[in-house]
């Protein structure tokens, strides 16, 4: 038996990010107490460094392990999004940590473990590598959701989180062999040209696939009937892994579905739209319902993060160079906008008090000006106020649909979107227009934190006024699908 000659420079960014994990365990050993800081500083270079090789790497292609990860522009620009996620997610840990006493320095290597994961499910065009890269993000999302050891939702929203996404991974599975048992293969390439030349009973067992396929996708984006976990899990997990697991898990999940949906399954397409048009509407308009109703502000964030997947299928949808990059950009805008919010959820915590209902934030506006005019930010970038980067998002979003003729859900979409107002301003309200009576916590001893909404706010902000140099970078990316 031969085995593939191994081509490392395709995997150079996921190398560096896992390296530095390594790397973050063996330091970890020789320090303690405060120090322990010097180990997310130590992941965010790392991150940094993978991005920085994913940005010299742009225009280039290639692949390793037989065609089965390959490194094309749609790949390194996930990559950038990752890297992104992970450093912002490491940055508002290092004040964060301390303030829920979880001191280990495991944290800061499996967000990079979980980071390696998310890069491998964007470059992977074999089913097997889609899985692996699945697996390495799940299970160390499953441990990082349980690492609030001292709360006892913590614990419950990682075997809720296991157990419903050991049950999704059985879906996906199922998939794979059904699509194997039709092609002999689980790479990519081959079962795409399969599907064009398939007999009836490879038809019927390929179809079996791409639904199991789809519902294993659409665990991971939370979108309706399969985000059921997504609120419980939300709440509990520290408030940086969800912002993690919002942004990182979510980007890397539909990196994934669109990748083997909108390029290899496209011939099956007038099966899985229609299928997929359901999906958006019922996910946009449960999500925004729900979150109407919420008073918790992650549980509210969380519903919103259903809705927002339900947009970003609107995209998929529409499919095409418009729609893909629509998507691509979209994810980018949500990462900024979403890592923010929740920087802001961990900027009020404190030790025993970790203020996440509605009511917290009432005065904030007034009693930190910083803090308040940061969450208008990002709340009114989620509605889709102009100007912002989530208004500009959703303008390609839905403007790809009516392109491809969907204007029936390009409608739904922004009839939703103008929903989403309700919740999203009442928090604007209770900042600016309820007097509050608890003590807000100041910024100045804790600096981490600070920059994670400094460097998201401006970036929603600039994202929303220069679109341009985005939206160019995700249609190269998505063009190079090919």
């Amino acid at each position: 038996m031969t085995f593939p000659e191994a081509v490392w420079l395709p995997l150079l960014p996921t190398l560096i990010v896992t390296g530095t994990a390594f790397l973050v365990l063996l330091v970890d050993m020789f320090i303690e107490g405060p120090d322990r800081d010097g180990l997310g500083w130590l992941g965010i270079v790392g991150a940094i460094v993978a991005a920085v090789a994913s940005a010299t790497m742009w225009n280039q292609t290639g692949d390793a392990f037989a065609g089965g990860f390959v490194v094309d522009n749609y790949a390194l620009f996930f990559n950038l999004v990752f890297c992104l996620a992970a450093s912002l997610t490491l940055l508002m840990s290092m004040d964060y940590l301390e303030t829920i006493e979880v001191r280990s320095g495991e944290y800061y290597a499996l967000v990079l473990f979980a980071t390696a994961g998310m890069m491998t499910m964007a470059a992977a065009t074999d089913l097997i590598v889609l899985f692996l890269g699945l697996e390495v993000m799940s299970i160390a999302a499953y441990v990082l959701a349980g690492m609030w050891r001292r709360e006892l939702r913590s614990s419950e929203a990682a075997v809720k989180y296991f157990l419903l996404g050991a049950f999704a991974t059985g879906f996906l599975l199922f998939g794979i062999a059904l699509l194997y048992g039709a092609f002999g293969t689980t790479a990519l390439g081959p079962v795409s040209e399969g599907l064009t030349t398939m007999s009836a009973d490879q038809r019927l067992l390929a179809l079996g696939g791409t639904a199991l396929l789809m519902i294993g996708f659409a665990f991971k984006i939370a979108a309706v009937p399969f985000h059921a976990w997504a609120p419980d899990v939300y709440e509990g997990s520290p408030t940086s892994v969800t912002a993690l697991m919002a942004v990182g898990v979510k980007a890397a999940a539909f990196a994934a579905f669109v990748r083997v949906f909108l390029h290899f399954f496209a011939v099956l397409a007038v099966d899985w739209t229609g299928v997929l048009w359901i999906i958006a509407v019922l996910t946009m308009t449960f999500g925004n319902v729900a979150a109407l109703l919420q008073r918790n502000i992650k549980r509210m964030l969380a519903y919103s993060s259903i809705a927002h997947a339900g947009y970003i299928l609107v995209g998929m949808v529409a499919a095409g160079t418009d729609g893909g990059a629509a998507i691509l950009y979209y994810l980018l805008a949500y990462a900024l906008m979403n890592m923010g919010a929740f920087a802001v959820v961990v900027a009020l915590a404190r030790k025993g008090e970790f203020n996440e209902e509605l009511d917290d934030f009432a005065g904030l506006g007034f009693k930190h000006p910083f803090l308040g005019a940061s969450m208008s930010i990002f709340m009114l970038s989620l509605a889709g106020i102009p100007a912002l980067a989530g208004f500009t998002g959703k303008l390609f979003l839905f403007s790809a649909a009516v392109k491809a003729g969907y204007i029936g859900l390009a409608i739904i979409g922004v009839l939703n979107s103008v929903l989403s107002m309700y919740y999203y301003a009442g928090v604007l309200v209770k900042m600016y227009m309820t007097e509050g009576t608890g003590e807000v916590p100041v910024l100045s001893g804790r600096p981490h934190i600070f920059a994670a909404l400094l460097i998201t706010a401006s970036a929603t902000v600039l994202l929303g006024i220069f679109p341009g140099w985005a939206f160019d970078l995700a249609q190269s990316a998505f063009s190079s699908l090919g």
